[in-house]
């Protein structure tokens, strides 16, 4: 039977971000409104040049902007990404708020296993046994012997 903690190791790790820095990829942004029954995203591209592009869904318009800022722009694949968000301020900072919360939690969630291997480790060392071990982190021994096993290798 798991426990209500054991879950967490069922999710990856996050794998630290490798390739190009940052300050090497363009970003290009752009703001979204909606008219009727149309998404409609506007962006400046690098050179001043003004780019358009429509949709009847979010998903689709911003296919479409991105379609078309990758057409006017020669960049290497993984060099450029479009960024679109809302143009009316309140609904940008509630979804920024949002995608804040989500990596919080997904640190969070990161952090929560670093500090159960950690723990798990430390009390083998001390001679814990894993159902005693799996009791105090509230999780099954199976999932402790797991973790002690996966470090092994």
């Amino acid at each position: 039977m798991n426990q209500p903690f054991d879950a967490l190791f069922d999710q990856p790790d996050l794998v630290p971000p490798s390739g190009k820095p940052e300050d090497e990829a363009t970003i290009i942004s752009a703001t979204a409104t909606r008219t009727g029954k149309h998404w409609t995203a506007t962006a400046e591209l690098p050179d001043g040049r003004p780019v358009k592009a429509q949709g009847t869904t979010w998903v689709e318009m911003k296919g479409n902007v991105a379609e078309l800022i990758f057409d006017c722009i020669d960049a290497e694949p993984g060099a450029l990404g479009v960024h679109v968000a809302p143009a009316d301020p309140d609904a940008a900072a509630a979804i920024d708020a949002v995608v804040s919360a989500r990596i919080a939690r997904i640190n969070a969630e990161q952090a929560e296993r670093d500090a159960v291997r950690h723990a798990a480790h430390l009390l083998k060392s001390q001679g814990w046994n894993t159902r005693d071990s799996g009791s105090v982190l509230r999780m099954s021994h199976q999932r402790v012997s797991q973790i002690l096993n996966d470090a092994a290798e």
